[in-house]
C-alpha cells in the first residue's frame, strides 16, 4: 500500500438496493475477475484501483481511485450519510431483472445529495434535477445481471434509463460473472474509463477549466457551462 501514497486520490461511491450486485461489480472493476463468494455489505467496503487519466495522451497521469461499496439495507439508512462526504463520483447500480431497483435509483441519488437531511429512504428522498445541476457530480448508471435479464427476456435491458438521461450520465449493462464485459477496448470499458476521466477532471482540473472559461466571450462561456452540465 505504501507505493500508492505518491498518487492523488479520488473517491467514488457505489450505491443501489441490497442484492443488486454492487460488491460483485466493484470486485470485477478492481480485480478483472468475478467475485466467487460475494456477500452482503454491512456499512461500507472500500476497494481500490489505479486509473490512468487521459491514457495514451501527453496528459496521461495515474490516480488512486477509491470505490466505496455502500451497503443497501434500509436498516442502515440512518448511518450511511457518513460515507457521503467528499464524494467525487457516483455509480448507481440496479438489477436488470428487478424493475423496483431501477426505480429506486432516484431515491439513492436523492439520499446522497441530501446527506445532511434525515428522512425515511422508502418515502422521503427523491432526485431533484435542479439540485443536481448545482452539484454536477459525474454519474455512471450500471445495470447488473444482464445474463439473467436476457434469459427472462426483460425489455428493460435495451431501454435507456430516465435518470441517466436526466443526469447526462453514461450507462452500461453487464454480467459481473463475465470478465469479457469489461475487457480492454470493449464498449463498457471505454464508458468506465470515460467516467473515471470525468471524475478526475472535476476533482483536480475544474479550477483550471473555470479559469480558462473566464477568458471566453459570454456566449462561449454559456456554451461551455451547458457542456459541463450534460457531461458530454
Amino acid at each position: 500500500m505504501a507505493g500508492f501514497q505518491a498518487y492523488d486520490k479520488i473517491k467514488i461511491i457505489v450505491v443501489g438496493d441490497s442484492g443488486v450486485g454492487k460488491t460483485s461489480l466493484v470486485h470485477l472493476m478492481c480485480h478483472n475477475e468475478p467475485n466467487s463468494n460475494p456477500g452482503y455489505t454491512i456499512g461500507c467496503s472500500v476497494e481500490v484501483k489505479l486509473h490512468d487519466y487521459k491514457a495514451g495522451t501527453p496528459s496521461e497521469k495515474t490516480y488512486f481511485t477509491e470505490l466505496w461499496d455502500i451497503g443497501g439495507s434500509s436498516s442502515h439508512q440512518n448511518s450511511r450519510s457518513i460515507f457521503y462526504n467528499n464524494v467525487n463520483g457516483i455509480i448507481l447500480v440496479h438489477d436488470l431483472t428487478n424493475r423496483k431497483s431501477h426505480q429506486n435509483l432516484r431515491k439513492w441519488l436523492g439520499e446522497v445529495l441530501n446527506k445532511n437531511d434525515a428522512k425515511d429512504f422508502n418515502n422521503g428522498y427523491d432526485f431533484d434535477p435542479e439540485q443536481f445541476a448545482g452539484n454536477q457530480i459525474p454519474i455512471l448508471v450500471v445495470g447488473t445481471k444482464a445474463d439473467l435479464a436476457q434469459t427472462l427476456r426483460e425489455k428493460v435491458i435495451s431501454r435507456s434509463s430516465s435518470i441517466a438521461e436526466e443526469c447526462g450520465a453514461d450507462e452500461m449493462n453487464l454480467d459481473c460473472n463475465d470478465c469479457k464485459c469489461l475487457s480492454p477496448g470493449s464498449t463498457n470499458a471505454v464508458k468506465m474509463s470515460r467516467f473515471f476521466d470525468k471524475v478526475t477532471e472535476r476533482r483536480f482540473y475544474s479550477h483550471q477549466m473555470s479559469h480558462n472559461q473566464g477568458h471566453l466571450a459570454p456566449t462561449e462561456r454559456r456554451r461551455g457551462h451547458m457542456k459541463m452540465f450534460h457531461n458530454d
